[in-house]
């Protein structure tokens, strides 16, 4: 058996138990003051920014305040616009309650369709959007307005491939050439395979950023096919990464160089508000998908119902999406234009608008200039309206449509 010099054991225990005092030491007093870091642990195991930290920064999408921890975060990314389905069938719906603005209008046959806008709210946690679907041309005009090449997530879109037709193409009058989602795509550049914007699960995008969940809703039952495609928010922004689509472009150059910003004013609710209830539908005889909102002072937001029952989101203990605002945005309907039967809806261009904000009413006009350009609202004096801080719902209904409040 080696032994070792008495000296040397006497060393080494020394060091031994002045590195342990040190530690004990530095723990005892990090233990005993407060912790400074602005994340925290979440259940999925992905860290969190501490909400209870002041916020100071205004969100440069719907005007909401944040921390500048949050704010750190948004400006290493671009916005992300999503296509989410609201089929009855994939009721209830993950994540869209993360939006900092909501787009709804007809996808087909009455079934309504959302373009979430996440920025801001999307930057303080990790979760889960679901469900993912096809893009229309509308959503791609909306979403065309949110700076430079924002991430477009989908899965698929109205489009002229076909693979067992002659050329590969649909016969003539099958699709409308105004409704193909992917012309339009190429048209502004955002389609480039694994190198573009356009995320597109059909084709571009997959596991981790994007992957079916059979059973999101249910244990018991899978869902249909279609109603599967769950997005992962950290993961897509990871391949925004790679792609190049982060805050500033490889130019120095950030997405919000040209973005227009809407006018934002914070809360200040009427006292003696008489408009309660909103109620409209998209179109006759589809009651799942006709919608109500609810004021409540209280909190000064918009509770809302989709087709009798509380809209709730999945993701988050199924509870009842409010806003702060609901505009509701008159435009031309047309179709169906083609033998597919797509609907088109005309969002540049211009028309009249309803917003309900604060507990009260506004009417007045909105403008879009081209597929880029900012979507303005104007009250009836010719002045640009202000949206309450805070999430923004815009419900786009055929002209001429009844809103009962």
């Amino acid at each position: 058996m080696k032994r070792f010099p008495l000296a040397l054991v006497v060393s080494l225990l020394g060091l031994y138990l002045i590195s342990s005092g040190v530690s004990w030491a530095a723990f005892s007093y990090l233990k005993g003051k407060p912790q400074t870091s602005s994340m925290v642990g979440s259940s999925n195991g992905n860290l969190t920014i501490d909400d209870s930290l002041p916020k100071t920064e205004q969100c440069p999408i719907n005007g909401a305040m944040y921390s500048k921890p949050v704010r750190e975060v948004w400006e290493t990314r671009r916005p992300l616009t999503a296509m989410v389905e609201n089929h009855v069938d994939a009721r209830p719906l993950s994540g869209i309650s993360r939006a900092d603005v909501v787009y709804e209008a007809v996808a087909e046959g009455g079934i309504t369709r959302f373009l979430g806008v996440f920025y801001c709210n999307a930057a303080v946690s990790d979760f889960q959007l679901a469900v993912i679907r096809s893009a229309r041309v509308y959503f791609i005009n909306w979403a065309a307005e949110y700076g430079e090449k924002p991430i477009f997530l989908h899965w698929g879109g109205a489009n002229n491939i076909c693979n067992n037709c002659w050329g590969g193409v649909k016969e003539a009058g099958k699709i409308a050439s105004e409704v193909d989602a992917f012309k339009l795509l190429d048209k502004i550049g955002w389609r480039n395979g694994t190198y573009g914007n356009d995320m597109d699960g059909q084709s571009n995008l997959g596991f981790p950023a994007l992957k079916r969940l059979p059973n999101r809703i249910s244990n018991e039952k899978d869902a249909a096919i279609e109603h599967q495609p769950t997005a992962y928010i950290n993961e897509v922004y990871k391949e925004a990464e790679k792609r190049g689509f982060v805050y500033k472009d490889e130019n120095g150059d950030s997405w919000s160089q040209n973005f227009r910003e809407w006018q934002f004013k914070d809360d200040s609710p009427v006292s003696d508000s008489k408009i309660s209830d909103i109620s409209f539908g998209f179109w006759e005889n589809k009651g799942d998908y006709d919608v109500a909102w609810q004021y409540d002072g209280a909190s000064n937001s918009y509770k809302r119902t989709s087709g009798g029952k509380p809209f709730v989101d999945l993701e988050y203990d199924n509870k009842q999406i409010q806003v702060k605002n609901v505009l509701i945005q008159f435009v031309k309907e047309r179709g169906p234009v083609d033998k597919e039967f797509h609907m088109n809806y005309d969002v540049v261009g211009k028309g009249e608008f309803v917003l309900f904000n604060n507990g009260t009413v506004t009417n007045g006009a909105w403008k879009k200039e081209g597929i880029t350009s900012r979507t303005l609202f104007f009250d009836d004096k010719g002045k640009e309206i202000s949206f309450v801080r805070g999430m923004i719902w815009v419900e786009a209904v055929p002209s001429g449509s009844k809103i009962k409040y």
